[in-house]
């Protein structure tokens, strides 16, 4: 069985200071990646001064919107404010089983949360999490290692996982924790090995031990040049992975999207 996912952070459907309203564009953009699920992050749910200011502003949550009647849909609230509340959703084609939003906020000044979601896929349970972690790194160490408990006591040895999202991890520090620790892989990393590379120092004696991981880069969106966003894999077969760029993209958002095509099958056996 082939699926096709997505993962974008949509800057809250509004332009820099929500100057300008792009939530219509960002969901006429969504529907033509015809994807099965979507990760998205910076999703408002609700934003009373918004709604006032920008004409044609949805009635419905941000998640609700997008999804329409194609998708179903989980909202995970993080962020709440004087005039709504922004967090994570999950749209997908497959029936939803359960969902459940973790608070994985680190501090008073960063809200931040981890939403689960249980989709079913034929007669077998694909957990998909939807990641946006902290700006500093010491948060999004605990971020990821209360993913990785959550992972470990509570889902079987074998589930099989998609945890995409934005991880604000520009120096890829995460990956090998993610890798070492759940057995997953990153949709662009496609050839990574089992150790570290192994890379000769000009003037040095021996060899220094360096992982090194390929990840797509995703912002800013006018020039891509940090690798903000992932889609870690277990279970699923990579058939391609690529990166969204030029127009429309670049005037949506802050970030590009990426789009995964995986088979499940072939990922299973």
């Amino acid at each position: 069985m082939k699926l096709r996912i997505a993962t974008y952070n949509i800057h809250k459907g509004v332009s820099a200071f929500g100057r300008k309203a792009r939530i219509h564009g960002l969901k006429d953009a969504i529907n033509l990646l015809d994807a099965d699920l979507v990760f998205l992050q910076e999703v408002q749910g609700q934003h009373d001064y918004h709604a006032e200011i920008h004409t044609r502003w949805p009635e419905m949550g941000q998640h609700a919107f997008i999804a329409g009647d194609t998708h179903e849909v989980a909202y995970g609230m993080n962020a709440v404010y004087q005039h709504g509340h922004h967090g994570n959703a999950l749209l997908s084609r497959f029936s939803i089983s359960s969902s459940i939003n973790y608070d994985v906020s680190d501090h008073a000044y960063e809200q931040r949360g981890i939403l689960h979601v249980v989709i079913r896929v034929g007669s077998i349970d694909v957990h998909c999490f939807v990641i946006h972690l902290g700006l500093f790194a010491t948060s999004r160490r605990r971020q990821v290692q209360a993913l990785i408990s959550e992972i470990q006591n509570k889902l079987p040895a074998d589930a099989p996982l998609i945890i995409a999202g934005d991880f604000n991890d520009w120096s890829k520090g995460l990956s090998q924790t993610l890798y070492q620790q759940l057995g997953v892989r990153e949709a662009f990393d496609s050839e990574r090995a089992q150790g570290a590379s192994l890379l000769t120092l000009s003037g040095m004696r021996g060899l220094l031990t360096q992982p090194r991981f390929k990840h797509a880069h995703t912002f800013p969106a006018e020039m891509p040049c940090l690798c903000l966003d992932r889609v870690y894999l277990r279970g699923f077969q990579v058939e391609q992975a690529e990166v969204l760029r030029g127009a429309p993209w670049t005037t949506l958002s802050d970030h590009v999207p990426i789009v995964v095509t995986l088979d499940f099958a072939a990922g299973r056996t």
